[in-house]
């Protein structure tokens, strides 16, 4: 009890000290009750403040760092490195605003703007009292001239002279630059308590995101697991917003909730890896970081399906990132993740389908030794997406075929070259995947076996009409023992067509079979087929290791037989009829 009572007192005190400072009610309004300020993450988090008021801040050591910190505590010092961090930024702007040039937060197409004006509106609301009147007014000039910038890119200027700029991503609430941009409006404008930015949201650019989100039934992101990973801060504006509005964006549709059992399901049965869709520019290799954990902790925080709760917290109890490794991310690790719950995956089904867009994941059990499955039927309408409509990614106590983009310096190898679906190849050239194109996916069964799944997926729609490829269908009949994937196409004459696999290690082929370390390859149809091994290392410095089983008939084939074998564990490929 006295321990209890105690908290409390120390959470009336700060809030009395707030109150004190002169800020009678934050237009900022977050409820830090969950803080435990007795925890582990909650003295880490403090010591990495206390180190940067020390005069030795950490790598991205951030002022929103400081003010939450003093919000916490009551302590001044902490407003007082947060205010010095604001006024630094924004009489650097100034600067190079009367040099003529723009200042860092309109780098990158205003990237950074959330964060960036996110810090200053923070420490302008949680700090006021130690904001001068003179420094509130250019830091309010400075707030405005950005947001206005961002939202009406063709007159945007910096001190009068014209610094127009492309608008990327500020009318499309699938980009992750989208959510910077809201950041940026929806921190200024409660802290600023403006009128106009809060009925420009609630009227033009909430609605659009809301309605948007409201079609990825299943959850995820269009752009992939790389960048999707960006739900972390949009999950944490609807926190603020819902707890400085009352307005709670995250119960406008599934998406939220659908999240957390998307992201269970991508995760591999080591639980220390993900399925790489899409651009994988922060990490080639898809192991989890704070951003993983961090998307999961808010999803937890906001979601009101208890289920869908215990999910999260079996994932952030058993996932390879126990607790934040960055100091810039240990404010994020103060919420709370929760007892996992005792049973395997937390209960939850062996198979998920993600059909707003078009992933499907089944495991043979919720073990690290299960066998791991994806496929992709779905939409291909984001410059981070890849042309992989029609992959499958095999897991099994390591991977067996993955995209060979893992094994890239850059992680945004794109094409269909590195994907593990069938290749068309016309005039010397890779037929591409369109964007702005959606495939369908279709369930026909699920178990009774473990992880036993039957689904279709019809790719045509993916292909330019004229550009090669007439049709092409792929079906998955996955039994836990086998999995039989069954292609069929159509090209124009002229058109060749690929069976592609991307392994870790070197097949080795013997006639019309190929071993590729635990996974046993035979070509079954066509009976004169081709196999051909590349190394990826000679394809270009980009690959830093990897190899390709490529598998090609004569011209007249349409379609492929192809048994792939690991351990016990058998999975067949075909073109039998859906």
């Amino acid at each position: 009890m006295t321990i209890r009572f105690n908290r409390l007192a120390r959470r009336f005190a700060a809030v009395v000290a707030v109150l004190a400072a002169g800020s009678a009610q934050a237009a900022i309004t977050i409820d830090l009750s969950y803080v435990d300020t007795q925890g582990s993450a909650y003295t880490r988090f403090r010591n990495w403040v206390n180190q940067a008021v020390a005069g030795n801040p950490g790598y991205e050591f951030s002022a929103t760092d400081a003010a939450m910190m003093a919000r916490i505590s009551g302590q001044a010092n902490y407003c007082t490195l947060a205010v010095s961090m604001i006024e630094t930024q924004v009489a650097t702007a100034e600067a190079r605003i009367a040099a003529g040039q723009n200042p860092a937060v309109a780098s990158d197409s205003y990237l950074q703007a959330g964060p960036m004006i996110g810090d200053l509106a923070l420490t302008y609301d949680w700090c006021a009292a130690q904001v001068s009147a003179s420094q509130r007014t250019r830091w309010a000039a400075y707030a405005e001239r950005t947001i206005a910038n961002i939202w009406t890119p063709a007159q945007a200027q910096w001190g009068g002279r014209a610094a127009s700029w492309s608008g990327w991503g500020t009318n499309d609430p699938a980009n992750n630059y989208y959510y910077s941009f809201l950041r940026a409006t929806m921190y200024w404008a409660l802290a600023s308590n403006s009128s106009t930015w809060m009925a420009f949201l609630q009227s033009q650019k909430l609605p659009p995101l809301q309605a948007y989100f409201a079609l990825l039934v299943g959850g995820g992101s269009e752009e992939g697991t790389g960048y999707g990973t960006s739900h972390h801060k949009l999950f944490e504006l609807y926190r603020v917003w819902r707890d400085s509005t009352g307005t709670n964006l995250a119960t406008a549709s599934p998406h939220l909730t659908d999240t957390i059992s998307y992201w269970l399901h991508a995760t591999v049965p080591t639980l220390n890896r993900f399925a790489p869709y899409g651009d994988q520019a922060r990490n080639s290799n898809p192991e989890f970081y704070d951003y993983h954990r961090h998307l999961l902790l808010e999803a937890r925080r906001m979601t009101g399906d208890a289920v869908a709760r215990d999910l999260a917290s079996w994932w952030l109890g058993n996932s390879s990132v126990p607790q934040m490794t960055s100091g810039f991310n240990l404010r994020d690790d103060l919420l709370p993740a929760g007892t996992a719950p005792a049973q395997a995956g937390g209960g939850a089904p062996l198979t998920y389908v993600a059909s707003g867009i078009g992933h499907l994941f089944t495991r043979t059990a919720w073990n690290p030794a299960a066998t791991w499955l994806t496929f992709s039927a779905g939409s291909y309408d984001q410059s981070h997406a890849h042309q992989d409509q029609g992959s499958f990614t095999l897991f099994s106590g390591n991977w067996l075929a993955v995209t060979e983009n893992i094994w890239s310096h850059s992680g945004i190898q794109n094409g269909t070259e590195v994907h593990n679906l069938v290749r068309f190849v016309r005039n010397n050239a890779n037929v591409r995947q369109r964007e702005g194109t959606r495939s369908t996916m279709t369930v026909h069964q699920l178990g009774p076996a473990a992880g036993e799944v039957h689904v279709s997926g019809d790719l045509t729609a993916a292909y330019t009409a004229g550009a090669g490829v007439t049709a092409w269908t792929r079906r998955l009949d996955f039994t836990g023992s086998k999995l039989v994937v069954s292609d069929q196409f159509a090209v124009l004459s002229g058109t060749r067509a690929i069976f592609q696999l991307n392994t870790p290690v070197q097949p080795v082929v013997n006639g019309n079979e190929a071993t590729a370390g635990s996974l046993k390859v035979r070509v079954l149809e066509p009976t004169q087929a081709t196999l051909r091994v590349i190394d990826w290392r000679t394809q270009g410095s980009d690959f830093a290791s990897g190899w390709k089983l490529e598998i090609e008939g004569a011209a007249t084939n349409t379609g492929f037989i192809v048994e792939l074998t690991t351990g016990e564990q058998i999975f067949k490929g075909s073109f039998e009829s859906p």
